[in-house]
């Protein structure tokens, strides 16, 4: 088995692993396709390592003649890494083990909607070894650091092309953060990380095609085909927030007119507010549904024709892509006009029809702590990624 193939085994064995929880060595060689032979090599290495360990396997796959059953599973303490969530008025951070689990977490408030990429690095290491101390441990100790921000972010090339938390576009950030926390550094859209929370430890475990859909202050997505995070070549695909619904329509804070956002966000609708009602009597997003609530017809018309915008848009996406599974998630999923079953019949108005059930489509109300948790998994993955290519290299 070449130096490649060997990391490429290892990298299935402990994906495999981490998405059981635990698994005895015959059931993970069936799992991957593997002879027994091989995953038997393979795993031994590993536990040399201290990636995985053994553990006695449940009473009940116990038995009764023989050897104890062993399972495998992955080693909590291998590895510390922190998740961040940089948010319109705030940043949270949790801390997880190699197993997922949570350590620590810690949230600091944001003052200001833009600032400078170094000041906003610094805030970010602040939160990190705030978080870590919660944890009981030093910065140092962690082994990377994931980072999820709003916005157009190259995460392959550690570029963010423009985010509404930043003041100026086409920063290294990751470099920046790398560079202040003195760590490796792992950064992506925040929607992106919301889909892999969602594959590790929400609604789309154990689904292979699967998009989520966030709406906070701004409308994102995450694509997951076969598996797979979906990206685009230059890592500013899945903005479903900017995909235009209106022909030279509503102003966008990315600076276009018409995107989908720019009638579903809070600053959209609060915009729309101030237009009709002269700024009397609405100041946040929550006056606005409570007037609605309260039958006011200004009100009710800026979140139906949100409603609508929103349910046209998801049922562009599954026209396009038919996925399992669509997940509503973010801070926005709790409030009245985006109610999953409101928007479901709009949606089924619009969908191409066959004669087959749509896709099924769930609410998942996130907060940050767990947009964090998703910032988290991809530091985990690329940690594994880093550990695996340097133990290839040793060997090599």
């Amino acid at each position: 088995m070449s130096a490649d193939q060997r990391t490429r085994s290892r990298r299935v064995i402990l994906d495999t692993i981490r998405r059981k929880g635990r698994i005895a060595r015959i059931d993970l060689a069936r799992d991957v396709g593997m002879s027994q032979a091989n995953v038997t090599t393979l795993t031994a290495d590993m536990l040399r390592s201290g990636l995985i360990e053994e553990v006695a396997a449940d009473e009940g796959n116990q038995t009764r003649r023989g050897r104890p059953r062993v399972d495998l599973k992955l080693r909590g303490a291998a590895h510390l890494v922190a998740g961040v969530k940089i948010a319109n008025r705030s940043i949270s951070v949790v801390i997880l083990d190699f197993e997922g689990e949570q350590r620590g977490h810690h949230k600091v408030p944001l003052a200001d909607l833009s600032r400078p990429p170094e000041a906003m690095a610094w805030i970010v290491r602040q939160a990190v070894e705030a978080a870590a101390g919660k944890a009981g441990v030093r910065l140092a100790q962690l082994s990377g650091v994931g980072v999820g921000i709003a916005g157009f972010v190259d995460a392959l090339g550690g570029v963010c092309h423009w985010s509404p938390s930043l003041d100026r576009r086409n920063v290294a950030l990751r470099d920046v953060l790398g560079q202040t926390l003195a760590l490796p550094v792992f950064i992506d859209n925040d929607a992106n990380l919301v889909a892999m929370a969602e594959q590790y430890f929400g609604e789309g475990r154990n689904v292979t095609d699967f998009i989520v859909v966030t709406v906070e202050s701004g409308v994102g997505m995450g694509i997951v085909l076969d598996n797979q995070l979906y990206r685009g070549t230059r890592g500013c695909g899945a903005e479903f927030g900017h995909t235009k619904v209106h022909l030279d329509g509503a102003l966008c804070r990315c600076g276009q007119r018409g995107c989908l956002e720019a009638y579903v966000a809070d600053y959209a609708l609060m915009r729309e507010a101030q237009i009709l009602n002269g700024g009397r009597g609405v100041q946040t997003v929550d006056a606005l549904l409570s007037l609605s609530r309260s039958g006011d017809t200004m009100a009710r018309s800026i979140l139906m024709r949100a409603t609508r915008m929103f349910a046209m848009g998801l049922a562009n996406i599954v026209n396009i892509f038919d996925p399992q599974l669509i997940i509503l998630a973010g801070e926005r999923m709790r409030v009245d006009h985006l109610k999953t079953g409101d928007v479901i019949d709009m949606i089924r108005e619009s969908i191409v029809e066959v004669d087959l059930a749509p896709p099924r489509v769930v609410s998942h109300t996130w907060d940050d702590l767990m947009w964090a948790q998703g910032a988290a998994a991809y530091a985990l993955d690329g940690v594994l990624d880093m550990t695996l290519k340097a133990e290839a290299d040793h060997v090599a």
